[in-house]
């Protein structure tokens, strides 16, 4: 670290203030242009170290996402938190859990594969609600007579699981799946 110009110490406080008031997750690039180019990635990583475990038995902690870093509550207070709020979770239909699990499992995927997987017709708002979300994307469109569009899941929803990527999903043979109604909030 370019100490002559920053403080160890400071600058761990100006990232920790910055993560904690973030209403999204920042990128290492935003910290390193906070300091204006005078500390690099690999000192940011090692602040987020010290960060991690200054938070190890705290209420709160520090994740590393695909996009970046976050504080969030623990998962065991979030029922407190959410009494605190008053703040109802959506909650989703089962319809809606089953075109996600599809599209997450079995990405890119169309309308009328999703439709031939659960053999009945995909509703308009259950694309429009998953894609509001931020939780599956357009990413192009498949080769055939209509050029149907092709949906994937998104880092968003990634993040929204706490995990870094698609194939941390737990195999269904296995494991209950995380996509049940009532895991979002």
């Amino acid at each position: 670290m370019n100490t002559s110009n920053l403080q160890l110490d400071y600058v761990t406080k100006v990232i920790e203030a910055c993560l904690l008031t973030a209403s999204t997750t920042i990128t290492s690039i935003q910290l390193v242009e906070l300091f204006d180019n005078q500390i690099n990635e690999s000192e940011i990583k090692k602040i987020i170290i010290i960060l991690t475990e200054k938070y190890t038995n705290s209420g709160i902690e520090l994740i590393t996402t695909t996009n970046g870093y976050r504080f969030r509550s623990r998962i065991e207070f979030q029922h407190y938190i959410n009494k605190l709020n008053q703040v109802k979770p959506p909650k989703y239909s089962r319809s809606i859990m089953e075109t996600l699990a599809i599209i997450a499992y079995k990405q890119p995927v169309t309308r009328g594969d999703i439709e031939e997987i659960r053999g009945v017709a995909v509703n308009s708002n259950i694309i429009q609600t998953l894609t509001e979300r931020g939780w599956i994307e357009i990413i192009g469109y498949k080769q055939i007579p209509g050029k149907p569009e092709l949906l994937a899941t998104t880092k968003k929803l990634l993040e929204d699981l706490g995990i870094d990527s698609i194939e941390m999903l737990p195999n269904s043979n296995t494991q209950k799946s995380l996509l049940n109604e009532d895991y979002y909030g």
